[in-house]
């Protein structure tokens, strides 16, 4: 029999409060939140559990996103890019006030100086003077290799973490905010090498690898391991390949996972000797030397993976 809108006492709703992720009366955990009525109800027996709440949702609506913007009440959200996390108040460059009026030149200097000691103050400790310099220094990198910013946020949490726990103290700034934004892209499973990192930084390829170890440890965050899946895709569309050709690659991939033929290797030399094997196979060749210089690894290494792949899987390719 349906108890919807029935009421138990008083007593058993102040044991069961809004907290509560049971029904008190046959201990499902299908309930459902009634907006409306401001209830909720188990949908299993229909005891109304919780009643009277507060909706803490907008009172208004907006269907434009300039709507949405005016109407809003609410400050920015936080940004781990910018020192302070956008949560400081700037003085703004324009020597106007509040009605769009000049200010006076007595004004004007009382102005700059506030707007001179404010960034004195902003950045007075050592810790805001490195965080700044490292999320510049993010900025730069990213611009270059057209990283979103959402991986930039994920780096900018990362470096925090470090700088917090004075991990890798005697590496340089630049390194730590480049090995930060690599363990972001591997977070993110974004196809993005330390090579290419190590082009657009200040480091080698070598420095650089150095400070990554060294910061996962100082941090103790589990790094998922980079997958050659991850490549596959930016490298058939950097060789034109079709979908096909691509799905074929991504299947003889899983495949060779099954027979544990990938632990140990490198995701980028896997992914290369198998887009070469795909291509063959759907007959859109592309040569070695193509395939290498996309995947940044040597043609040794594409013919020794597909030998090896193309023995213990069994697959016949035409000359």
């Amino acid at each position: 029999m349906s108890n919807i809108g029935s009421t138990k006492s008083d007593k058993k709703f102040r044991h069961h409060p809004i907290t509560s992720d049971q029904c008190p009366d046959c201990g499902s955990n299908e309930l459902i939140m009634d907006d409306i009525r401001g209830e909720r109800i188990c949908s299993n027996c229909g005891l109304v559990i919780d009643s009277n709440l507060i909706d803490r949702g907008q009172e208004w609506r907006a269907f434009t996103a300039q709507e949405e913007m005016k109407r809003s009440r609410v400050g920015s959200p936080i940004k781990y890019t910018i020192h302070d996390k956008g949560l400081s108040t700037i003085i703004g460059p324009e020597d106007r006030d509040v009605h769009g009026n000049k200010l006076t030149s007595r004004k004007r200097a009382q102005v700059y100086r506030l707007r001179k000691w404010q960034i004195r103050s902003n950045l007075h400790s050592s810790f805001d003077r490195n965080l700044t310099r490292a999320l510049s220094e993010l900025e730069r990198l990213s611009s270059q290799l057209g990283i979103p910013k959402s991986i930039q946020e994920i780096a900018a949490v990362i470096y925090r973490k470090a700088l917090k726990n004075r991990a890798v103290k005697r590496q340089r700034v630049e390194a730590k905010i480049a090995a930060a934004l690599y363990a972001a892209l591997r977070i993110s499973k974004i196809p993005r090498t330390l090579d290419e990192i190590a082009k657009v930084s200040q480091h080698t390829k070598k420095e650089l690898g150095k400070c990554y170890r060294l910061l996962i440890e100082g941090i103790d965050m589990d790094i998922p391991l980079a997958s050659p899946i991850d490549y596959l895709a930016r490298f058939g569309e950097e060789l034109k390949l079709s979908v096909e050709t691509q799905k074929l690659a991504i299947e003889i991939l899983k495949k060779a996972k099954e027979e544990g033929l990938t632990g140990g290797k490198d995701p980028k030399g896997l992914a290369a000797a198998v887009i070469y094997i795909s291509g063959v196979k759907n007959n859109e060749r592309r040569t070695q030397k193509e395939i290498a210089k996309v995947a940044q690894v040597t043609e040794v290494t594409i013919r020794n993976r597909y030998k090896d792949l193309v023995r213990k899987l069994g697959i016949s390719i035409s000359a």
